[in-house]
């Protein structure tokens, strides 16, 4: 009886809408996870998990960009308007492209970071928008 109990403990939480809040934050987080999470010991130079992954050949490259559209799927759920999210996925197409070719695109994606830089476009147009 736990593990049912358990099991529609977990399918209710995931089901509940998330809030205004909750949304930005979450993907605040996988911003930062995907472009500044780890920082090289002794040094300020921080970078993430999209250029690890983007060094897997080819199926890397589709992963983080999937994992960037995301970000802008989040923004247009919560209102942003087509100018912001042209923005955004024009961040997304340059870290794509230029992510795409071997070893300087992994330097690009250290320095460009298009998800923090898209976070701090949707986060500006809601703070002119007054949330």
């Amino acid at each position: 009886m736990n593990a049912s109990f358990a099991h529609s403990a977990r399918r209710a939480r995931f089901s509940r809408s998330a809030t205004r809040a909750e949304r930005i934050a979450r993907i605040d987080r996988l911003a930062s996870l995907l472009d500044t999470r780890f920082v090289i010991p002794f040094t300020k130079f921080r970078f993430g998990a999209d250029s690890l992954i983007g060094l897997a050949p080819g199926l890397g490259d589709v992963v983080t960009t999937a994992l960037s559209l995301y970000i802008v799927y989040e923004a247009h759920k919560l209102g942003a308007p087509k100018t912001v999210l042209a923005r955004m996925l024009g961040n997304v197409a340059i870290d794509g492209m230029v992510g795409a070719v071997p070893v300087a695109g992994d330097v690009f994606d250290v320095m460009f970071r298009a998800n923090r830089r898209n976070v701090r476009i949707l986060r500006e147009h809601l703070d002119r928008a007054g949330r």
